[in-house]
């Protein structure tokens, strides 16, 4: 189940809420149940046998966090706190590598063997578990908190069932730290001002997802399905722009809705995406770009490898490593790797001193030189094989056979794809933000009062006719595909 789809909408939020608030506020314990059960629903509805390895999940993390705590209790003597992390991290690295990477291991190692003359290795595909990336990293967030003294340990197993899988940022994050939500998770209220922000909030990640990025994504589907010799440069650009701005609000839209739903009941999730595609440096792009996940990598993997406290050179590799595993971390393919260590080199050559002659550069070459980086990579991100991203570049770049025959730009590009791309463009960046808050400073003053209801009126206007639009597009069966199942 996935939030931009009729079912969830219609039927299982609605009864979600009604449940929810049929529960007085001051039996919160039961609130938490209901919650938690619903979640798990949630995720079997999509995923029936995996469910069993998300209670499992739950319970290893919930059991590494009372083991910390009785060990400083001196209820446990037999094992130290760093073994008990220990085995709480390989256990949950274990079980994401096996379901998501075993494939990718043994696909190589079978490479290798063949090539040698040596017996290949028989084994059974596995299936991919929906959203695991997401759950096991908060997970394992949780019990180094633990270690590190930077939280509490939940001793209520109800409470840190929720905690790793709340269904709004279940399967497409923002990944929660259990530090940022202890207190909401044992205590919260939902005030009428916050379900209404967290409705309007969920609205416009909808109508993100469902008016932005499904139509243009389509169009980049569309040209990426092309024989990959028979891309002509015009299209190639249209395709990975199309691609640039799907990603954005397809990230950013599931990011909206999940921090609408949690309002809903009562949570307050940190912001994801601050406008990346205004970044000035790639330095700036992963201070905007899935604030969750980069901030996850800088406290949980590059600080411990030392971060910027050696050598420079170590200093390099260690950023070098983050992004690489990084990449890793997106989905079980070479494309992924080369994705994650791109972004790596970038962001260690504008360290070695690029910077300083960036930051010299006309503010519109900064964004452009940006904007062409990300795209590049994103090149390596969207395409299936490592074959099929070089001749896409070197058809970016002018370097093809196409004879644009049967294939064409203006076969891929029409109206609709031309407004979709301006309004993309438009509000990637902060410009329609700014105009609602100067619209709102100017209603509030005693100047323009008169006006006040008609322009709240207005705006409650506009939300109805996005929920509508999405709704009939989710309805139609229209294209909207679930660019999360790698996760």
């Amino acid at each position: 189940m996935i939030f931009a789809s009729a079912l969830f909408l219609f039927l299982f939020l609605p009864l979600t809420l009604v449940g929810y608030f049929l529960i007085s506020s001051k039996l919160h314990y039961l609130r938490n149940i209901f919650l938690l059960l619903m979640s798990l629903i949630f995720y079997a509805w999509g995923e029936p046998v995996y469910v069993f390895l998300m209670i499992a999940s739950i319970l290893l993390n919930y059991v590494a966090g009372l083991m910390l705590h009785l060990h400083r209790q001196k209820s446990i003597l037999f094992m130290q706190e760093k073994e008990i992390l220990l085995i709480s991290i390989v256990s949950n690295l274990g079980l994401l590598f096996y379901f998501k990477y075993a494939n990718f291991f043994f696909n190589n190692l079978n490479a290798v063997l063949q090539n040698l003359s040596i017996p290949t290795i028989a084994y059974s595909q596995v299936p991919l578990p929906i959203g695991i990336s997401f759950f096991t990293f908060q997970a394992m967030s949780y019990v180094i908190d633990v270690y590190r003294k930077e939280t509490d340990v939940q001793l209520n197993p109800i409470n840190c069932g929720l905690y790793v899988s709340l269904f709004p940022q279940l399967i497409a994050g923002p990944i929660v730290r259990y530090h940022d939500v202890a207190m909401q998770i044992v205590s919260r209220t939902v005030t009428r001002p916050q379900f209404s922000a967290g409705i309007q909030r969920f609205i416009f990640g909808l109508a993100k997802k469902t008016m932005l990025a499904n139509p243009l994504g389509e169009v980049a589907d569309k040209i990426f399905a092309v024989p990959v010799h028979e891309v002509t440069t015009g299209m190639a650009w249209l395709g990975i722009v199309c691609y640039t701005l799907q990603v954005y609000f397809d990230f950013s839209g599931y990011s909206d809705m999940a921090i609408g739903l949690g309002r809903l009941f009562g949570f307050e999730f940190l912001e994801n995406f601050n406008y990346p595609y205004i970044a000035q440096s790639m330095r700036d792009f992963w201070r905007r770009w899935h604030i969750s996940l980069s901030t996850w990598f800088r406290d949980y993997l590059y600080i411990p490898l030392g971060g910027n406290r050696g050598s420079s050179l170590r200093t390099y590799l260690n950023l070098w490593i983050v992004f690489l595993l990084c990449g890793l971390w997106h989905g079980a393919s070479w494309n992924f790797i080369i994705w994650g260590a791109l972004h790596g080199a970038y962001l260690v050559i504008e360290r070695l001193g690029w910077h300083k002659y960036l930051d010299r550069l006309w503010i519109p070459l900064r964004h452009l030189y940006t904007l062409l980086l990300v795209m590049i990579g994103w090149v390596f991100f969207r395409s299936e094989s490592l074959n099929q991203s070089i001749q896409y570049l070197g058809s970016m770049m002018g370097i093809t056979n196409a004879d644009g025959v049967k294939y064409f730009t203006l076969l891929y590009f029409d109206f609709k794809t031309l407004i979709n791309l301006i309004m993309g463009c438009i509000l990637a960046t902060p410009v329609a933000s700014w105009v609602a808050i100067q619209l709102q400073k100017r209603v509030v003053s005693p100047q323009f009062s008169h006006l006040q209801p008609t322009l709240y009126g207005g705006y409650y206007f506009l939300l109805v006719i996005l929920f509508l639009i999405s709704a009939a597009s989710l309805a139609a069966g229209t294209y909207n595909p679930f660019i999360y199942y790698r996760f």
